[in-house]
């Protein structure tokens, strides 16, 4: 109607008197009054003018919206009359174009809807509809019987043919009527800030500079997602902070919560052992690292319980003083140690002022053991002259060329001429305990390869030639080489007292046998020694045959004085199934509750599927008493295996080039077996910016 009003008027007037006419109009939309000064003196034009006030004043459901023109654009007042009124016009006018738009149409809820799996969700004027199946919700212009149909048919076919009874008990069950769990969305910030954490989190674990975050792993990353994806998405990479400082800041915030984990768990066990070394590093510091296992979650855990430098000598006392300010910090008690491992040094064991015996002190029901792996290192290094000396002079060989680079760079091209197996020596490190099998097996390997290339002048260069003296070589590198295969199998986590003295007591049975076999001239079981015997078709001499079956028993004797047998009372940890009789060890009631536990079928089929050491920490809370004793016996230490590693992870990580790094956080991720709660650490933070 306005509209026709202005193309009256357009035809009859100017521009000033159609815009004094849209403004009086503004008025009398407003307060309903018709001014009299703006009706036209024609009589034709005032009879037009006159129906539209008429027609406007009983109308109460238009409103009149914006008039936009090419000169200027003019917005009268809304009536704000009642609710009722929700119709709106909107007219636009470009030059003499007038377009109207109305409000979107909003579809009702029905109660038969339910037939179709879907109630109401949102305001009930206007809902969206929700499967009551899946929950899943479609918008306000599906609620329409055929669009809810189709949905039911497709994503639920099963239940399409289901009366509205089977929707209705689905829709009351109390599943249903939990409140939906409110969405979290990340902002940007927090995803950066989440992200660098598990950047640091990798870098700390690879042991790499911190620079390589901001230097290789951000480029790499923005490429990656640019390539995968476009420039928008790797725009976003600039976020996430891996500047040097931060990723060392990030790599101690994860450090300490590792360590807050570790320590929640030590206050809630019933016991732990520890494990302790001291060695110095490439910047002259004297570093202790200790090693603590214990029960948690029905497994035994091991992990790294502290990493720190020792500021002055590094002697027992320190050491303690070290290990104790620690647990007093953290409010862990001395009375759940059971039992420290080490390698029996002079500031590790000894007397009463040293570390252990200290330990011992205010832990008065612990124990002390020595690393294994030692005894077994010192009892092999005992033999007879004959084959010490062979050791020595095939030490003085390779050192004759490995010691001058030029020596070594032409036995390399002679191998490489000759298509030998291997093109270079290896050095023998005498603290190093599966260096020697590995250098004898080497040089015996490339005997043909020496003699070509060793030159006469060289004192040694005779050995080579020398079939007594080799037979020997090959025989030292068979048995060193069974010698390492037992150390390995000792090495490694978890490893407890019974795995190392039944390796032990086979490598016992081994020597007897090998010594018997030498005596009847039977070299099956050295296969190096065997197969020189077939190539040069000769047999070995009743010396050398002495010295090895000296060797052998001497070997053996040695083992035992290391490795005492001694009577088991604890044999009924390792199999309980075999016990028949009261252990010592135990009392009446434990020995009850051992006979329960081993006539239940279904513990039987556990022992047989779980280690040993998870198989008693699961039964802790069926049979407290007997599990827990077991528990206890399989706490120590058996090995110094976790430190010679952690100081090797040390090594790599502090190098020459990083000799100012503090290490002790980086150790605490790389050996520890807790993963750090990274959304823990974010939310703690309450400046949620990407660098902090």
């Amino acid at each position: 109607m306005i509209a026709h009003l202005l193309c009256i008027l357009s035809y009859n007037f100017n521009k000033f008197v159609i815009l004094n006419v849209y403004s009086k109009l503004t008025m009398f939309c407003t307060t309903n009054t018709l001014p009299m000064d703006l009706l036209p003196k024609q009589g034709s034009l005032k009879q037009e003018v006159e129906s539209f006030y008429q027609i406007v004043s009983e109308s109460n459901d238009q409103k009149v919206g914006i008039l936009q023109s090419e000169d200027e654009q003019l917005q009268p007042s809304v009536s704000k009359k009642s609710e009722d009124e929700l119709s709106r016009v909107q007219f636009m006018s470009t030059s003499n174009k007038i377009t109207f738009s109305k409000k979107p149409k909003r579809r009702k809820y029905d109660e038969s809807y339910l037939s179709f799996g879907f109630t109401y969700f949102g305001n009930r004027d206007a809902p969206h509809a929700q499967c009551v199946l899946c929950k899943k919700i479609l918008s306000n212009s599906s609620l329409a019987p055929s669009k809810l149909r189709r949905h039911l048919e497709t994503k639920h076919a099963a239940y399409k043919d289901k009366d509205i009874s089977f929707f209705k008990q689905h829709l009351d069950s109390p599943e249903n009527n939990k409140p939906p769990p409110p969405k979290i969305v990340n902002t940007d910030n927090e995803s950066a800030t989440e992200a660098s954490y598990n950047v640091s989190y990798h870098i700390a674990l690879s042991g790499e500079a911190h620079t390589v975050g901001e230097l290789l792993i951000k480029p790499c990353a923005k490429d990656v997602v640019m390539r995968m994806f476009d420039e928008q998405y790797s725009k976003k990479i600039d976020a996430v902070q891996l500047s040097n400082s931060t990723i060392a800041r990030r790599i101690k915030d994860l450090a300490a919560d590792i360590e807050e984990e570790l320590v929640c768990r030590l206050k809630i066990c019933d016991g732990f052992s520890l494990q302790l070394d001291e060695s110095a590093d490439v910047s002259g510091l004297a570093v202790l690292l200790v090693f603590v296992r214990y029960r948690f979650n029905k497994s035994i855990e091991e992990d790294l319980l502290l990493c720190e430098s020792l500021q002055s000598n590094a002697t027992g006392k320190e050491i303690f003083n070290c290990i104790n300010s620690f647990m007093q910090k953290h409010e862990i008690e001395w009375e759940k140690c059971v039992d420290i491992c080490s390698d029996a040094s002079r500031a590790m064991d000894g007397k009463i002022a040293e570390a252990v015996a200290l330990i011992k002190y205010v832990a008065p029901e612990s124990t002390s053991s020595h690393c294994l792996l030692y005894r077994h290192a010192l009892a092999v290094k005992i033999m007879p002259t004959s084959l010490k000396n062979v050791l020595d002079q095939a030490v003085q060989i390779i050192n004759y060329i490995k010691a001058r680079p030029h020596q070594s760079r032409l036995l390399k091209i002679l191998c490489e001429e000759m298509g030998a197996q291997h093109t270079a020596l290896l050095l023998n490190t005498e603290v190093r305990w599966l260096s020697r099998g590995k250098v004898l097996v080497r040089l015996f390997e490339l005997r043909r390869e020496l003699l070509v290339f060793m030159d006469s002048a060289f004192q040694l260069s005779d050995c080579l030639t020398n079939l007594s003296w080799l037979l020997r070589l090959a025989y030292l590198a068979d048995i060193f080489t069974k010698l390492n295969e037992v150390n390995l199998s000792m090495q490694g986590k978890n490893v407890t007292v019974f795995t190392v003295f039944d390796k032990m007591s086979s490598l016992l049975r081994k020597l007897a046998f090998w010594a018997s076999s030498v005596e009847e001239e039977n070299f099956d079981c050295f296969p190096t020694l065997s197969d020189f015997l077939t190539e040069i078709n000769s047999t070995v001499d009743k010396d050398i045959c002495s010295a090895i079956v000296q060797h052998l028993r001497g070997l053996r004797s040695t083992l035992l004085k290391y490795f005492p047998v001694t009577n088991d009372n604890n044999a009924w940890v390792r199999n309980p199934f075999t016990v028949s009789v009261k252990p010592a060890s135990l009392v009446a009631r434990d020995y009850e509750s051992l006979i329960d536990l081993t006539s239940d079928s279904q513990v039987k089929q556990n022992f047989s599927e779980l280690s040993l050491n998870d198989f008693w920490s699961s039964l802790i809370q069926e049979y407290p008493s007997i599990a827990t004793r077991a528990v206890r016996v399989l706490l120590p230490f058996a090995t110094m295996h976790l430190c010679e590693t952690g100081f090797s992870y040390y090594a790599a990580t502090k190098t020459k080039y990083r000799k100012r790094l503090d290490a002790a956080p980086h150790m605490r991720i790389r050996l520890s077996n807790i993963t750090p709660n990274i959304k823990r650490i974010c939310d703690k933070k309450t400046q949620k910016h990407c660098s902090h």
